[in-house]
């Protein structure tokens, strides 16, 4: 059986205009954690349409970073940066990659896993290597009951997609490692669509960074203008759970739990959710929970260090009362 060490273990390092996920960074740092521990090398990995881009990841730990510049790489198209980036795992033999659990992240592994005939763990909330050093990534299941351990011990590469927030961003440091630019072979055929217009809707959010969240649940009905003043007042983010965020209460971006972000607040407000695992997961990490709910044996309070019995509206005006005076 194969090691989890041969070929070494890759990060996809998505890049976001001229920077890069966050998510990818904290790859990088548990990869070189992994590395490590397995004797074997860690290639950044990052696509796009200029050359010199992947220089800031040699802050980050990779022994190696590898640039795919193509002008038809300049944004994201699914077909194209499989094509590319299949050829490179073809060639190269990586033991494991690493992915964003990000809309582009989780479209782009799903189709080199099938391309690599492959196995996916995905929306993992924890990796660890096994004692046969494999990698073996961690996803509740069946509401929650239990969380089981998925490893691919024989196909390669063993492929991950991690929720942003669920590891710490690693501390810039020296440059380390070289960079590697190839050009894939690349033409119109290779695209699996045309961009004719794009236009940004909402704004983007990063909760893995914020102090103070307050979370809005299916309780709320869909009114966050309250929970929207009361997290400028404290200086925080307004969340949301799945539920809201499918409603279109509020943008993706800021849903929080095993599909979301897992976040790690000093303080989160969770008004009006029952608390199912899902999410759960994404704020277990904080340092203080309050919650309100007006069924006394909702789920979130066993995840609260307080936890409040009431309906929302009245407990949010008196909250805003007092933070107003």
């Amino acid at each position: 059986m194969t090691g989890a060490n041969d070929g070494g273990c890759w990060v996809y390092a998505e890049r976001q205009g001229d920077s890069f996920l966050s998510v990818s960074l904290e790859l990088l740092g548990k990869a070189r954690e992994l590395a490590d521990r397995l004797g074997g090398e860690l290639t950044a990995l990052t696509v796009g349409g200029n050359s010199g881009a992947g220089a800031p990841l040699r802050r980050y730990g990779p022994d190696h970073v590898l640039e795919l510049t193509h002008p038809l790489l300049a944004t994201y198209d699914a077909k194209a940066y499989a094509t590319a980036i299949g050829a490179e795992l073809s060639k190269s033999k990586p033991s494991a990659l690493l992915l964003g659990a990000t809309r582009n992240g989780q479209d782009l592994a799903g189709r080199l896993a099938v391309r690599m005939r492959t196995g996916l763990t995905a929306h993992v909330t924890g990796i660890e290597l096994d004692d046969r050093q494999n990698l073996v990534g961690w996803v509740p299941g069946f509401g929650g009951g239990i969380e089981a351990g998925v490893s691919c011990p024989v196909r390669r590469p063993q492929m991950v997609t991690v929720r942003p927030g669920v590891f710490p961003l690693p501390e810039g440091r020296t440059p380390t490692g070289d960079v590697r630019e190839v050009v894939p072979e690349l033409s119109e055929k290779d695209l699996g669509s045309r961009r004719v217009s794009f236009e940004v809707k909402g704004s983007s959010v990063d909760l893995t960074r914020a102090g103070v969240i307050v979370v809005g649940g299916r309780g709320t009905g869909g009114d966050f203008t309250r929970l929207e003043k009361l997290a400028r007042l404290l200086g925080g983010e307004v969340g949301a759970t799945r539920i809201a965020t499918d409603a279109g209460w509020v943008e993706r971006d800021r849903m929080i739990g095993q599909t979301g972000v897992i976040t790690h607040p000093k303080l989160v407000l969770v008004l009006g959710a029952s608390g199912a695992v899902q999410f759960t997961v994404g704020i277990d990490r904080a340092s203080t929970v309050v919650a309100v709910n007006r069924d006394p044996s909702a789920p979130i309070f066993d995840h609260a260090d307080l936890g409040i019995v009431g309906d929302l509206g009245p407990v949010v005006d008196s909250l805003l009362r007092a933070l107003e005076a």
